[in-house]
């Protein structure tokens, strides 16, 4: 069953030893106890080229590949991602699978250098458009399917990143600050941490209504 709709052409199902990613990264026992700890199988399932889908590739974007990780436990083990991500120089839109729950992942990366992970939540209804008018879009458009719907539309590509980057940051801050201030037992203390987690609220009102 071709659940995300690509042309036959595209298919690749190909098996990949995790022993591979051991060779090309020199990994330490730790990673490679990883590996075998928490990933069942790694398969190469598609790959979308000028080749495969009669997209034009970019300087930036040559190819994507789409891998299929059978996991052992229902956590996505993420640096298990940055070897796999570091051995190969394509963008690689993951389909991760533990039982009959699937959750999909894709890397924000530049050649083999990782600079984020997006991650849906398990068996979300998340949609892939493959159409484009080059692989460089196609690939933009995988991405912006992990971003909230309220960002989605906020100017170009780096753009929409980098202010998804920013609402992400804040949340992070605001949850740690209301956690701090429930266990603060001082009130003075209070205060000052509430001060913070206000003017925090804000600009995060200010990020989603701009």
């Amino acid at each position: 069953m071709n659940e995300l709709k690509l042309p036959r052409e595209a298919n690749v199902n190909k098996f990949i030893a995790k022993t591979k990613f051991y060779e090309k990264a020199n990994l330490s026992s730790k990673l490679q106890k990883e590996f075998v700890d928490k990933i069942q199988k790694i398969t190469w399932k598609y790959k979308l080229a000028e080749s495969t889908i009669g997209i034009a590739k970019t300087e930036a974007v040559t190819e994507i590949q789409i891998f299929e990780i059978e996991l052992k436990e229902q956590a996505i083990p993420k640096n298990v991602l940055k070897v796999i991500d570091k051995s190969i120089p394509y963008q690689i839109l993951y389909r991760f699978v533990f039982g009959d729950d699937v959750a999909y992942g894709i890397t924000l990366k530049a050649d083999t250098s990782v600079e984020n992970y997006y991650f849906c939540d398990w068996n979300a209804d998340i949609r892939f458009d493959f159409t484009g008018i080059d692989l460089e879009k196609v690939y933009q458009k995988l991405v912006k399917a992990f971003v909230r719907d309220e960002v989605q539309h906020k100017g170009s590509f780096t753009e929409i990143i980098d202010l998804d980057k920013k609402i992400k940051t804040l949340e992070t801050e605001i949850a740690a600050l209301e956690s701090k201030i429930s266990k603060e037992k001082q009130f003075n203390r209070k205060v000052e941490i509430n001060k913070v987690l206000l003017e925090k609220k804000e600009q995060l009102k200010n990020l989603n209504h701009d």
